[in-house]
């Protein structure tokens, strides 16, 4: 299987090295197309694969094109796809209809990632055309598996949703992190412990809920002992109106990826 990545940027670079490493690439078959020559360095060098700063080529030849560029670069990609190829898109924010209608494709994996897969730990939520095969499909959801999790959904208009949720996420769950550690600075705790601390706490209470598969609701209340010191802190959030106020971020970051992905 032939494969070319388009845009050698985190995103594209962490999507390559997890499916090098499980197997999903051949080192020979990938091509990676991105300007900046220091980068063709990196992915030759480290990885062993082709790169190039011209993508016409690699990506009229190949089963698979990966779109990795910013949004506002796509109309600069200069190339077209054979009609049984896979485009698998993981720019945020534009639609299978202007993916398609840009690139004259019809075959189109669109995927909401976020990024935790640099780290093999990330939330891939995507849709598919009509056209992709299940063969092709199969090839998605190996590849987004390989980088962390991955859901499928019918409805491209929950990829804003996952926009909102799990791609902004990182942003809220890190500000919380911050501020964690930055409570137990002031109660006298030295910088590095602290961040030794929450980010263990984090991490350890992310793997447990998945693990038990129990509601956060009964999971929070199962740790929160009758006028205890969790009830104390619980309350102080509660009074400051956090809930209210993550369900407003969330709700506000869903009317932002609407806004800049326009029509569906």
């Amino acid at each position: 299987m032939k494969v070319a990545i388009i845009g050698g940027g985190v995103m594209g670079e962490a999507i390559l090295s997890a499916a090098l490493e499980r197997g999903v690439f051949e080192k020979d078959s990938v091509t990676v197309c991105e300007l900046v020559e220091a980068r063709r360095a990196v992915f030759q060098g480290v990885y062993g694969v082709n790169s190039t700063r011209d993508c016409a080529p690699s990506m009229a030849e190949a089963d698979l094109v990966i779109l990795s560029v910013k949004p506002q670069d796509m109309h600069s990609i200069r190339g077209t796809l054979r009609d049984d190829s896979l485009l698998l898109s993981i720019m945020a924010g534009v639609t299978i209809r202007t993916i398609g209608s840009e690139l004259g494709h019809q075959r189109i994996v669109r995927v909401m990632p976020n990024t935790p897969v640099a780290a093999k730990a990330g939330m891939s939520v995507w849709t598919a055309t009509e056209d992709v095969t299940t063969g092709q499909r199969e090839l998605a959801r190996g590849l987004l598996g390989a980088i962390g999790r991955e859901i499928y959904v019918d409805d491209e208009k929950k990829l804003d949703m996952a926009t909102a949720v799990s791609g902004s996420g990182p942003g809220y769950v890190f500000l919380f992190i911050e501020a964690m550690i930055d409570g137990a600075v002031s109660i006298g705790l030295t910088r590095a412990q602290a961040s030794e601390m929450v980010l263990q706490t984090v991490y350890g209470s992310a793997v447990y809920a998945q693990e038990t598969g129990r509601a956060a609701a009964e999971l929070r209340a199962n740790v929160t002992s009758p006028a205890g010191t969790t009830a104390a802190g619980l309350f102080e959030l509660e009074k400051g109106a956090v809930r209210a106020s993550i369900i407003q971020c969330i709700q506000a970051a869903h009317e932002r990826a609407r806004e800049l992905g326009g029509p569906a």
